[in-house]
């Protein structure tokens, strides 16, 4: 067993609340800089940016994860992980008809920069990604299922956008093996939240940073935790690595329901 550094939860300059200069080879360069080695792509509601992101990371020597934070119909973000890029390409295709047609106006949520290899410019995406799409919670989640996708709850301790802060539970039809705790605040504070206190136990949890701007990417060592994930993969073997991480994923997932 290996230990892998990771970040799975990681915006680009598409997402209009990131900062212009996450671009992908500035994002593949800062997680290098700071000790990582698997780190996924997760822009609002698409995964316009997943190409020139694995270009830049195969640079680097980083193992990319392709991926996407989706906003269900009812507010709650979800983060859908894909093994291969083909797969959250055909998701991509997927969740293309369900995002919201209201324009972007970019003086007011910034812009949304589509990236070429060489981190220029190649378009601008017109509707607002962050938008809530018209996907339930169940019709997302069974859709990244059936694209080969790893699901789970994004940022479960955060009142917005958090599963816990909208529905106050964790639904058990759903396949959630995984909640995800922001890297910023852990060890979350459970004594004022009974059912963060009640998931934390019963699931995988993963510490990712949600950046959206380069120095909030997770650090491999921090003052209160390792990040790591152990696999059974040599560390120069890529596509062992994330072939062993999708393996480790999958199994955490609980018996689908939907």
């Amino acid at each position: 067993m290996n230990k892998f550094y990771y970040d799975f939860h990681i915006h680009s300059c598409l997402s209009p609340c990131a900062d212009d200069d996450m671009t992908a080879g500035n994002i593949a360069g800062m997680a290098f800089l700071k000790g990582l080695d698997i780190i996924a792509l997760t822009d609002h509601n698409t995964l316009g940016n997943c190409p020139p992101f694995f270009n830049a990371c195969e640079r680097e020597g980083l193992i990319p994860v392709a991926g996407v934070e989706l906003t269900t119909a009812e507010e709650i973000h979800i983060v859908c992980l894909f093994e291969n890029l083909e797969d959250g390409v055909g998701f991509e295709d997927f969740i293309t008809p369900h995002r919201s047609k209201i324009p972007n106006f970019p003086d007011i949520y910034g812009e949304q920069l589509l990236l070429g290899d060489d981190d220029s410019v190649s378009g601008k995406h017109p509707y607002l990604l962050s938008d809530a799409t018209d996907l339930t919670l169940e019709a997302a989640c069974r859709g990244a299922l059936k694209h080969g996708g790893i699901v789970f709850p994004a940022h479960i301790e955060r009142p917005a956008g958090g599963i816990l802060g909208v529905l106050g539970f964790l639904p058990d039809e759903l396949p959630f093996g995984i909640v995800e705790i922001n890297s910023r605040n852990f060890p979350p504070d459970t004594k004022t939240n009974p059912a963060l206190k009640a998931a934390l136990p019963r699931n995988f949890c993963l510490k990712n940073s949600d950046a959206h701007r380069l120095w909030e990417i997770n650090e491999a060592y921090k003052i209160n935790y390792v990040n790591c994930i152990e696999l059974p993969a040599e560390r120069g073997d890529r596509e062992a690595a994330r072939r062993e991480l999708f393996r480790l994923l999958r199994k955490t997932k609980k018996p689908e329901k939907l």
